[in-house]
């Protein structure tokens, strides 16, 4: 089981759960201001991109923590592996500068096509790795097509809860009657894809003028959002709140361009919910695919057409829902994913580490 602890916050050594750990001051805080012209400058390739420029975009991204690469230089060579995650922060840029040689290293990359991963410090660190720790087989393609070698480790997927939420109490709190909803989770900002959602619901509405359906964002607004009777926005929540808002919806909507791994659509799933996913983000549509419990769409018009179909067909979007449960319980149950995991740091300790075939993950 899980325990809860309340967890020091000052730097240095302490146990929690039985776990020694050691924390590492941020010798300084991001300056936005500064990153966000540098992060401009290296993300664009619009002007020269030379190393040393790279390695002080990452040392102002952060988190930086010097004292954390003094540390392991001295202490890597006691342990089995190290581990770190995800691929485009400083704290994995100082593991693979600092551990490789002095003890095998296996990261959790999270990868995903983005812009800042054309940089040239990417490839000595992807080459260092000793083993990748993979969510989705995308994940694989990608580091094939970007680095050009096949990537050694496992793809391991990431442990799901089971399924909970109380749809009536969601309703209740938010006076949504029996309307059917569409619902959001994550921060509602444009880079999630979340602008394009709402100017979606908004055409549909337009289209559908007689409809009663809803969208629910779950989440804190970061861009503007229409004033309307048919849009709720919840603001930050409790858990509770969310998995609520989750379990009594016609259907999650994952617009974002950008993932390795959707946690929120495997929640979804894990409460029998279908799923309408962004087709232009290989994972999402991988794991719609694998599944069989969501539909990705590419632009306006599939988007209508999905809506269409599990409005229409309610036994459609329960049998989808279904499936998405049992695929989350064949595949992303805790045993599961921790059985593979430990056979990947395993075999990363002996060294055996074997490159990574087409996963059905």
């Amino acid at each position: 089981g899980v325990q809860t602890c309340a967890l020091p916050i000052s730097p240095g050594r302490s146990v929690v759960a039985g776990v020694t750990v050691h924390r590492f001051p941020v010798a300084r805080p991001r300056d936005y201001a500064q990153f966000d012209a540098l992060n401009l400058r290296v993300s664009t390739g619009a002007s020269r991109r030379p190393l040393f420029l790279q390695e002080e975009w990452m040392r102002v991204q952060g988190p930086w923590a010097p004292a954390l690469a003094e540390w392991l230089t001295t202490h890597a060579r006691r342990f089995d592996c190290v581990v770190c995650v995800p691929y485009l922060y400083w704290t994995t840029w100082a593991v693979l500068e600092t551990v490789p040689g002095l003890a095998p290293v296996v990261m959790h990359p999270a990868i995903h096509d983005e812009a800042v991963l054309s940089l040239s410090l990417f490839d000595r660190m992807f080459r260092a790795t000793n083993a990748f720790a993979l969510s989705t087989p995308e994940e694989v393609d990608l580091i094939r097509a970007r680095f050009g070698f096949d990537p050694r480790g496992a793809v391991v997927g990431i442990g799901i809860e089971p399924g909970t939420g109380d749809p009536n109490r969601f309703r209740a709190a938010t006076g949504l009657g029996d309307a059917p909803y569409l619902v959001y989770v994550g921060r509602v900002q444009a880079a999630k894809g979340a602008g394009e959602l709402i100017d979606f619901f908004c055409t549909y509405k337009q289209r559908r003028l007689a409809d009663d359906l809803r969208l629910v964002l779950v989440g804190e607004p970061l861009l503007p959002v229409p004033e309307r009777d048919d849009i709720i926005v919840t603001g930050f929540v409790e858990e509770s709140v969310r998995d609520d808002a989750v379990t009594g919806c016609l259907a999650l909507v994952m617009p974002s361009f950008y993932e390795s791994f959707s946690i929120v659509l495997a929640d979804a799933f894990a409460r029998g919910r279908p799923a309408l996913v962004q087709a232009s983000c290989a994972a999402l549509a991988g794991q719609a695919r694998r599944s069989a419990a969501a539909v990705p769409y590419r632009g306006y018009a599939e988007f209508e057409v999905a809506v269409d179909a599990l409005r229409e067909d309610p036994a459609l979007a329960d049998a989808m829902g279904a499936a998405g449960r049992n695929f989350v319980r064949r595949e992303y149950d805790w045993d599961v994913v921790l059985d593979r995991y430990e056979a990947l740091l395993a075999a990363a300790i002996r060294g055996e580490v074997a490159q990574i075939g087409r996963a059905h993950v």
